[in-house]
């Protein structure tokens, strides 16, 4: 099984240095970063801020890991960290995604 984990960062500096530290330790085999706006709701008021967002393409196993290897490298208090099951994919894909990510 596979996931492709959601993660919001502040800052394109803060994101590429997770996503570094995540394929360092394969726990990851690819990183899209981009930037987007989000507007949320954060101490009874509607925020609207610039972020970075990012999709982390893994083995499910290793949902866990990269929660708590996040958790240790953000910066924000309630970090979004959410795990989306891929269904279905491109079988030499989903190959290439076991090969690099270590069981």
């Amino acid at each position: 099984m596979y996931y492709f984990v959601y993660i919001t960062f502040p800052s394109f500096d803060e994101a590429k240095r997770a996503a570094r530290h995540l394929l360092e330790k394969k726990l990851a085999a690819c990183v899209n970063i981009w930037k987007i706006n989000s507007l949320y709701w954060w101490e009874n008021e509607i925020q609207e801020d610039d972020e970075i967002a990012m999709i982390v393409k893994t083995r499910a196993e290793k949902y866990s890991e990269i929660r708590n290897e996040i958790k240790k490298l953000h910066s924000y208090t309630t970090p979004c960290i959410c795990a989306f099951q891929v269904e279905e994919g491109n079988s030499e894909f989903l190959r290439w995604i076991d090969s690099i990510v270590e069981e």
